[in-house]
């Protein structure tokens, strides 16, 4: 848990330092064109100096995607199966009581 919690640390420190970056060129006063190239270059010295990082946090988020998908797989096959069996031993209880019900004729 630990590793997530450090995980989930690390993405709100980047979210912030791309935040304020984006939030400085913003409110500075230049003209657009140049605001524009500089949180150009801003994101990509960024993306450049953590883009191990990122690479990780995207390995790390694809990986829990996999391991959510196959256990809701599993839950649902589960699930499946025990609405199989209870519609088996429903439909097999009154295949006996219809048995009963033939011998109570006759």
């Amino acid at each position: 848990m630990s590793k997530n919690k450090s995980f989930m640390f690390g993405m709100g420190l980047l979210a912030g330092v791309v935040g304020g970056i984006v939030a400085g060129v913003l409110f500075a006063p230049k003209s657009g064109e140049e605001s524009r190239r500089e949180i150009k270059e801003a994101a990509c010295e960024l993306y450049e100096k953590h883009s191990p990082a990122i690479n990780e946090a995207k390995r790390q988020a694809l990986e829990n995607v996999d391991l959510m998908k196959y256990k809701l797989e599993r839950q649902f096959r589960k699930f499946n199966n025990m609405i199989k069996s209870k519609k088996l031993q429903k439909a097999k209880a009154l295949e006996e009581g219809a048995e009963c019900n033939e011998f109570d004729y006759q």
